[in-house]
């Protein structure tokens, strides 16, 4: 039995140790949001976080989550920062076929909890492992730019009044 938590719930799993956690989620689980891409770790279609790091689960095995905590698409919309980034992809219509964009919203949410204002080439080495085919990497650099931006944004707020006062 294997013991982790997947999405902040706890988990007890009966499933071979050498199972790639990607089959994990997707046939034992039925959380499908995580992609088949490579099946080899070089397009980062399946990534999701291994205690906040992105991994590429096609080819971690399930007993290295042993004690760990899995967070996949499913669970960004919980997530302060996945959902800024969320929000982000759709005001950039970042996703055209749409199949990477689950790995490469997980490795751009890892990449602001890291680094919340990065810049161009931080973007582009933390992307560099996340191939899309349909190239929207301008798209993806913009909306990484704008979620970065929404929590400044929300950080200067948080000490302004919720109503101005108007003075004839």
């Amino acid at each position: 039995m294997i013991k982790l938590t997947i999405n902040g719930e706890p988990r007890s799993l009966d499933v071979p140790a050498d199972t790639p956690i990607l089959w994990v989620l997707r046939d034992t689980l039925k959380l499908t949001g995580t992609r088949f891409g490579c099946g080899m770790a070089l397009c980062g279609a399946c990534t999701v976080h291994l205690d906040g790091n992105p991994i590429r689960s096609c080819t971690t095995p399930i007993s290295m989550a042993e004690g760990k905590q899995i967070s996949t698409i499913e669970a960004m919309q919980d997530d302060p920062v996945g959902r800024r980034v969320q929000q982000a992809w759709m005001d950039e219509a970042v996703a055209q076929c749409g199949y990477c964009q689950g790995g490469q919203v997980m490795s751009a949410v890892a990449l602001l909890k890291d680094n919340p204002n990065p810049d161009d080439a931080q973007i582009d080495r933390q992307m560099s492992g996340n191939i899309c085919r349909c190239g929207t990497y301008p798209r993806i650099r913009k909306a990484i730019h704008r979620a970065a931006a929404a929590a400044e944004k929300k950080a200067a707020s948080i000490g302004e009044p919720l109503f101005t006062e108007v003075k004839v």
